[in-house]
C-alpha cells in the first residue's frame, strides 16, 4: 500500500510541474520548485523523467524548459482549439483555399520532424500528408527551415549524431542553412520522393522564437520554382499572421 501511495504521489508531482506551463512558455528548475512548494531535488529527477518521455524539452542554452512535442501528439485527438496546431487550422484551410496546394505545419522533435496540422490540396493530383508523420532533418524544405533556426548547440548535436546520414555533406548542409536563415524560406524539390516539390517558411511568434515550418507542397510538374515565388509573398503573410496568435 505505502509503494502505491508513492508512486501516485509523484505522478501527481509531475502533474503539477506540467501544470505549471499554463501560464508560462518557459520556466528554470527554480520557478518550477518555487511554483509547486517542492525541493529542487524531487523536481530535477521529475524533469529528466517527464523530458525523457517527450513531454518537456529543456534549452540547451538558457537550460530553461518549455512543453515537449508529446504534448502536440496527444493534443492531436483533441476535438476543440485548445493547441496551436488547432488555433491555426483556419488560416491553413485559407491559404490551401488560395493557392490550391497541400499545407503543412512541422516541428522538430530531436532527429525527426513530425507533422503536426495539415490541410491538403483539394486537386485530384496532390501531397497525401497525415498528420503525425515523422521524417528526416536531413532533407525537405520543412526540414531546413527547422534546423535553420534551431540554436547552434542543437545543429551541431544533431549534424553530428550517429543516426545522421552519411550521405549528407554537412558543409553543404550548413551552407544551405546559413542561406536559408538569410532569405527566410526554404525549397526542395524530390529532395524526400520522387514527383514531389515544397517552399516552407518559419512562424515565429512575438519574440521571434520558432513556433513551426509552414510548408506548401505539391507535384512538382504543378509547384515549380516560378510558381513558389509567386506563391512566397502569400505564404510569409500568413506566416506572419500564424505567428501573432500563439505564444
Amino acid at each position: 500500500m505505502e509503494d502505491k501511495k508513492i508512486t501516485v504521489r509523484a505522478v501527481e508531482r509531475a502533474l503539477d510541474i506540467l501544470l505549471c506551463f499554463v501560464h508560462s512558455n518557459e520556466m528554470s528548475l527554480t520557478d518550477i520548485a518555487q511554483q509547486t512548494s517542492l525541493n529542487k531535488s524531487t523536481v530535477y529527477r521529475l524533469l529528466a523523467s517527464l523530458e525523457g518521455k517527450g513531454f518537456l524539452m529543456r534549452d540547451p542554452g538558457t537550460e530553461k524548459y518549455r512543453l515537449g512535442f508529446r504534448i502536440w501528439e496527444l493534443s492531436a485527438n483533441l476535438t476543440q482549439a485548445a493547441d496551436p496546431a488547432m488555433i491555426l487550422l483556419p488560416e491553413l484551410e485559407k491559404l490551401r483555399d488560395s493557392l490550391g496546394e497541400t499545407i503543412s505545419l512541422y516541428v522538430r522533435d530531436g532527429m525527426e520532424r513530425i507533422r503536426i496540422q495539415a490541410v491538403e490540396s483539394n486537386q485530384s493530383i496532390r501531397r497525401v500528408a497525415p498528420i503525425g508523420a515523422r521524417m528526416s532533418l536531413a532533407v525537405g524544405a520543412s526540414s531546413k527551415v527547422l534546423m535553420s533556426y534551431a540554436d547552434p548547440h542543437s545543429q551541431e548535436a544533431i549534424l553530428n549524431d550517429p543516426s545522421w546520414p552519411d550521405w549528407v555533406d554537412k558543409r553543404l548542409y550548413k551552407k544551405q542553412l546559413e542561406e536559408i536563415k538569410e532569405k527566410g524560406y526554404a525549397t526542395s524539390f524530390e529532395e524526400r520522393e520522387p514527383g514531389a516539390a515544397a517552399v516552407a517558411v518559419p512562424i515565429l511568434n512575438r519574440s521571434g522564437h520558432l513556433i513551426a515550418a509552414l510548408s506548401v507542397s505539391g507535384p512538382s510538374s504543378r509547384l515549380t520554382l516560378d510558381k513558389m515565388d509567386k506563391f512566397l509573398p502569400e505564404i510569409l503573410d500568413a506566416a506572419s499572421r500564424m505567428g501573432k496568435m500563439v505564444k
